[in-house]
């Protein structure tokens, strides 16, 4: 598969030519990667108005995908707000999104931007507010005695635990009502070159945001925005408008060119490699297992560790992860997060978790999720006049924005509900010391 946008820009480095354009390093510098940092000249097109070298990449793109993919170098969250706003702009009068209530902060952002509705969809009693599985039928139910039906159903599929939902069924019921479906892919670019295609638009969804470097060799920050074939054209008739509106001026065609670069890795072989390496994936897990470790999650490309079943906290086990020279995703009390790809050493991580002595189980639970009071809009909230304060002084208030950093920028509390005790000790329990709250 060729890979346009990567030649041009090296063709161009390699005429030698005086740059008297943008970046202000001239192709020269101390990284030693400036020479390939170029901005929309003439001949390198351009990401919202492509027509060229960039149009071309994203037809390649969009054929390894079996969909109408779209370029950004800003990440899943420049992704998600293009496409609520195309799901925004479908229906009639003011639009509603019904939303698994594990959804990203940039959820939260576009729902001020745009001031959409929001009905969460709740995860159940026993299940950690970073994951929400979403049953079908109950959503069927919910759609069918639903006062007016939402633009979209949105949910996160993979979640940050590595959690899937059932898409294909969700699909068949937001469709049966008319509904689109939309779905947070970011930890799930990869899904599509499995023996058999895990990935959210072969399933049913009409469209979906992918990090592509989350799970691909692609510089931080560039990500995909798919429409299914089957969607309304509408979206891809406006998909550009939709993330020119959101995006930067200046895209990265370091991030560009990785993308592009990595059409041409897929196509060399993804597929075979991620046959064979999540059969190794599988027979590690099972092992580990045997020696006293407790998995959640059916992502088969990431270990999420339960950890205090095997007598840690997710951050101890992390602390001594480290010591040995293994960084891992994420963690907190009760999870230990690792994704890998397919050039992982994955016989050293098992040689180290094996080498750590199981302890006596940690029985401490986490404070169970209570539903919050929505009491200001999310857009009202979020451009209130607001303080920040401690916690433990946030009983009775209005939460103005989000107060958790990335990862996993999953919102405890979202911006316009009242902070109740519960809901404290929920911050407090994952280490949140402050907040942001409505002046009142």
């Amino acid at each position: 598969m060729n890979t346009p946008i990567c030649d041009f820009v090296r063709k161009y480095n390699d005429n030698g030519a005086l740059r008297l354009h943008m970046p202000g390093h001239k192709g020269e510098g101390a990284l030693g990667i400036e020479a390939l940092d170029i901005t929309e000249i003439d001949g390198a097109d351009s990401l919202y108005q492509a027509s060229g070298i960039i149009k071309q990449s994203e037809e390649n793109a969009s054929l390894l995908f079996g969909a109408k993919t779209f370029y950004s170098t800003e990440g899943s969250s420049h992704c998600i707000r293009a496409m609520l706003y195309l799901c925004s702009l479908l229906g009639d009068g003011r639009p509603l999104i019904f939303a698994g209530r594990n959804a990203h902060k940039a959820f939260l952002t576009a729902a001020a931007l745009m001031d959409f509705d929001v009905k969460w969809l709740y995860p159940n009693e026993n299940e950690t507010y970073l994951s929400c599985k979403i049953d079908p039928k109950a959503l069927d139910i919910a759609l069918s005695s639903a006062d007016r039906l939402p633009s979209a159903v949105y949910l996160t599929s993979p979640d940050y635990l590595g959690n899937t939902q059932d898409i294909k069924a969700i699909a068949e019921v937001c469709h049966k009502h008319g509904v689109l479906l939309a779905v947070d892919n970011a930890h799930g670019a990869y899904l599509k070159f499995l023996p058999k295609s895990c990935h959210p638009i072969d399933l049913g969804a009409d469209i979906c945001c992918d990090s592509a470097h989350k799970t691909l060799p692609v510089l931080t920050g560039g990500a995909y925005l798919h429409i299914s074939p089957t969607a309304p054209d509408f979206f891809a008739e406006n998909a550009k408008k939709s993330l020119s509106i959101f995006g930067s001026t200046s895209p990265s065609y370091l991030i560009l060119q990785s993308l592009d670069a990595t059409n041409a890795y897929i196509a060399s072989g993804l597929s075979q490699k991620l046959a064979e390496f999540t059969i190794k994936v599988s027979q590690c897990k099972k092992r580990l297992a045997e020696n006293g470790y407790c998995f959640i999650g059916d992502e088969p490309m990431k270990l999420t560790l339960a950890t205090k079943k095997y007598g840690y906290t997710g951050y101890a086990l992390k602390d001594i992860l480290r010591e040995n020279g293994i960084y891992v995703e994420f963690s907190d009390p009760d999870y230990l997060v690792m994704m890998l790809t397919v050039d992982t050493d994955i016989e050293r991580l098992e040689r180290v978790l094996l080498s750590i002595p199981k302890l006596n189980e940690i029985l401490v639970s986490p404070p169970r999720f209570s539903t919050p009071r929505q009491v200001l809009s999310v857009r009202d909230a979020c451009f209130a006049k607001s303080e920040l304060i401690p916690i433990k002084n946030a009983n009775g208030r209005t939460l103005a924005e989000v107060s958790v950093g990335c990862p996993p920028a999953v919102p405890i509390a979202a911006c316009g509900e009242r902070l109740t005790k519960e809901i404290i000790k929920c911050f407090e329990y994952y280490g949140i010391t402050e907040c942001s709250v409505v002046v009142e």
